[in-house]
């Protein structure tokens, strides 16, 4: 079962690079092969909507990073097997030579797949590997492909590259044509334990934690010191949500931090349901069904669509998912910031009361808007939290850390006047009129002063 989510929500949470800034793939990205880059791609892009899948990918990931288990293999050696694979379409007919591959390559390639071979049979056999239950399937798995007589002389092989052109000719048959799909296959469980240790790594390093999936449906959600991953020194929350209270009502002022508190959030939750480690101190989520968020909403001006209607379609969006009974995780930054005040007003109290009623989701809204917050107190699963302001003289500082409540901060026009923006234009207004030419008599009676 894989997660719902969407380009909006991958876009906002910047799951990949963009314009030459890296994203949360690039963090967990300690990869060897370009087959494991691929299937790490793949998992970020279908997370899972499974308990048990997830805590097993989350516990067998933890054990290697418990073991400080290192990649077994040269990467060097995927470089001739994947070239040497690769040209396994043409047609062999009992010849070693074929067209794109030389003698050489042939060679390369047959004692590199000798070699993947048998490092893997000692990998699955090794007893710290064999004592990780999680990591059973996939063992069961590679010790099945590598069962049989067909496979024998390869892994029994001890010749260390020193293979007669007999041997060779006899090996590529194998491995080429007879066995090709075992091969591939095998292959394939070897990028996704590229994988496995890659994020393994990643989580010693970077001391990340393993969350706790629990049943769907109990909307479930409590974080402790989340942080987002790509800040060099990032300061950490704690936020517990739940059926009776499944719904945060989120403000701050500009510069507070509450796009980079939601997008903490969603991505640890988004990365939690791949069995993925977390930049959290604890974590345990009851799964979900998808997550949607819209923190960078654009307008969609290839078909004249205001913001405000961008808005408005994504709030259809999810209530058509939700009405279906789905358990989702709604984000909305600055809710309905796109039309003035007094609609604003009144659709983000309407919409955030609708939205609350949905017990088995999670949602949290941040708005300028706090005299909403008045009228939505009256929500009994609604909660309220703010990110402050504190004054130093005329000097905006921000904590960055979640306080219970809704705030009256408002500096905008501190700020403004910090920047010294009125001033600017106060000065050149000035420099203007004392250079402005003057008018024509004939035109002087047709100029106001400014």
């Amino acid at each position: 079962m894989i997660l719902h989510t969407d380009e909006q929500t991958i876009d906002d949470l910047r799951i990949f690079s963009k314009r030459d800034v890296s994203g949360i793939y690039d963090i967990y990205n300690n990869t060897h092969t370009r087959g494991g880059e691929k299937v790490l791609e793949e998992l970020f892009r279908n997370p899972l909507s499974d308990r048990d899948e997830i805590n097993r990918r989350s516990n067998l990931i933890a054990h290697f990073a418990t073991l400080k288990t290192a990649f077994p293999f040269d990467a060097t050696l995927f470089d001739m097997a994947e070239k040497y694979l690769a040209n396994a379409d043409a047609h062999l007919k009992g010849s070693a030579q074929q067209p794109g591959l030389s003698e050489k390559d042939i060679y390369s390639g047959v004692t590199a797949v000798i070699t993947l071979l048998q490092r893997m049979q000692t990998f699955i056999t090794s007893s710290h590997i064999s004592d990780i239950d999680s990591y059973a399937r996939e063992r069961n798995a590679i010790a099945t492909l590598l069962e049989g007589p067909a496979l024998e002389p390869a892994l029994n092989d001890k010749t260390r590259g020193k293979l007669s052109y007999a041997a060779v000719t006899a090996y590529d048959q194998l491995f080429r044509i007879r066995e090709r799909n075992k091969i591939e296959k095998m292959l394939g469980h070897i990028y996704y334990l590229d994988v496995y240790l890659s994020v393994a790594k990643v989580a010693a390093e970077r001391h990340f934690i393993f969350p706790q999936a629990l049943e769907k449906g109990q909307s479930k959600l409590v974080l402790e010191g989340v942080y987002h991953p790509g800040l060099k020194n990032p300061v950490g929350n704690n936020i517990t949500m739940h059926a009776g209270q499944n719904l945060v009502f989120l403000t701050g002022a500009n510069m507070a931090g509450k796009s980079t508190f939601l997008r903490a959030l969603s991505t640890a939750v988004y990365i939690a349901h791949m069995g993925f480690p977390v930049a959290a101190t604890q974590m345990e989520f009851s799964v979900l069904d998808g997550i949607y968020t819209t923190i960078n909403l654009p307008d969609n001006l290839g078909i004249g669509a205001s913001h405000f209607y961008a808005e408005v379609l994504r709030v259809k969006k999810m209530a058509t998912a939700l009405s279906s009974g789905k358990s989702l995780l709604v984000i909305f930054d600055e809710l309905f910031r796109g039309t003035n005040v007094k609609d604003a007003h009144e659709a983000t109290i309407a919409i955030t009361s609708a939205f609350a009623r949905k017990k088995n989701s999670l949602f949290i809204i941040s708005s300028h808007i706090v005299e909403a917050g008045a009228a939505l107190q009256q929500q009994p699963t609604i909660s309220f939290r703010f990110l402050p302001t504190r004054m130093n003289g005329h000097t905006p500082e921000y904590t960055y850390k979640l306080e219970q409540g809704i705030t009256d901060d408002r500096h905008g026009m501190i700020i403004i006047r910090n920047e010294g923006i009125l001033d600017i234009l106060k000065a050149g207004r000035k420099r203007n009129a004392g250079t402005a030419i003057p008018p024509s008599p004939k035109t002087m009676h047709s100029h106001h002063e400014l």
